[in-house]
């Protein structure tokens, strides 16, 4: 045998020996885990596709149970493509009047599903600064907005406007201003034109499915049930293709809120407070130092009722 010969065997076996003894010293060695991927959907009633007057919003409507099966359909369109697109951990927030209108029973067994108020974060109670994402379902213009399908800010009943730092807001610009002081963006929403116009003018260029087109705040020329979720799991996987594309919608601290009442009583009342400021006979405003406190401070606003019980 050659020198040469020689020389490469022994060169061989030493490569070989370090690999043995590289396995058998970290016998557990495999390769790195795949990130998770995690999505927040908070979900309204007002956007879903046919959804025109109270028959389809409260459980008094008589279109009511009808339309809980497809507001829980389009939210399971967005679960179905979130999954098809990687997302390995997924919570629902049912965001809609008594927090109780999705049907929890037909979602996967590995979705977190929250429910009813009160609730720190109200409409996105659960999201925290893990989450990669956020969509939203079923949403609707603002109460400043002269168009759009059931157009109102929170409540439809009681206000007339609200706004953080000096701009008028939709539920949606709201919510995202939430998630985005936790670092998470907003990256869907589904809607009728007026709310997808709204709040693409605001958060820039998220992707959107129209469910319908406003005619009048009872009236609109609206998808199929079936076509509104093709279209919500198209834009889903659309939007989560291009995730890096999306950055957090984060606006100034301290963060001024201004409520506009339609009766002048809650401006009045609330004044007292010395933390609130009586701007003038129907508005208030408060200073939060972040999103966090403005979220439960409009809670409290909208939700408070001195007649509460448990």
């Amino acid at each position: 045998m050659s020198i040469l010969r020689r020389s490469c065997r022994v060169f061989f076996f030493a490569g070989a020996l370090a690999y043995f003894l590289c396995l058998t010293a970290n016998p557990q060695a495999s390769p790195p885990a795949a990130r998770k991927l995690k999505v927040y959907i908070s979900v309204d009633m007002e956007g879903v596709a046919g959804v025109v007057t109270t028959d389809q919003l409260g459980p008094g409507g008589f279109e009511y149970e009808r339309f809980r099966h497809f507001m829980t359909n389009e939210t399971l369109a967005a679960v179905k493509a979130a999954k098809e697109s990687g997302t390995t951990e997924i919570v629902v927030s049912d965001s809609h009047g008594n927090g109780e209108s999705l049907l929890i029973d037909e979602f996967p067994k590995d979705v977190r599903i929250v429910r009813s108020w009160p609730r720190h974060g109200g409409m996105m109670a659960g999201l925290d600064s893990s989450f990669d994402a956020a969509v939203f379902i079923g949403y609707h213009a603002s109460t400043t907005n002269t168009r759009g399908v059931r157009a109102h800010t929170f409540s439809s009943a009681n206000l007339t406007r609200v706004s953080l730092n000096g701009n008028a807001v939709t539920e949606g610009e709201f919510n995202a201003a939430f998630a985005g002081a936790l670092g998470v963006p907003v990256i869907f929403a589904s809607g009728d034109d007026a709310a997808m116009e709204e709040l693409k003018s605001r958060l820039g260029n998220i992707e959107t499915a129209e469910t319908k087109k406003n005619l009048s705040f009872h009236s609109a020329e609206t998808l199929t049930p079936e076509a509104s979720c093709e279209r919500i799991g198209a834009g889903v996987k659309g939007a989560l293709a291009r995730l890096h594309d999306f950055k957090p919608y984060a606006i100034k601290t301290p963060v001024t809120l201004e409520i506009s009442f339609k009766n002048y009583m809650p401006a009045q009342m609330l004044g007292y407070l010395r933390s609130v400021q009586r701007v003038d006979s129907h508005t208030i405003r408060f200073v939060g130092r972040d999103m966090a406190e403005v979220s439960d401070f409009v809670d409290v606003v909208d939700g408070y009722s001195p007649d509460l019980a448990p």
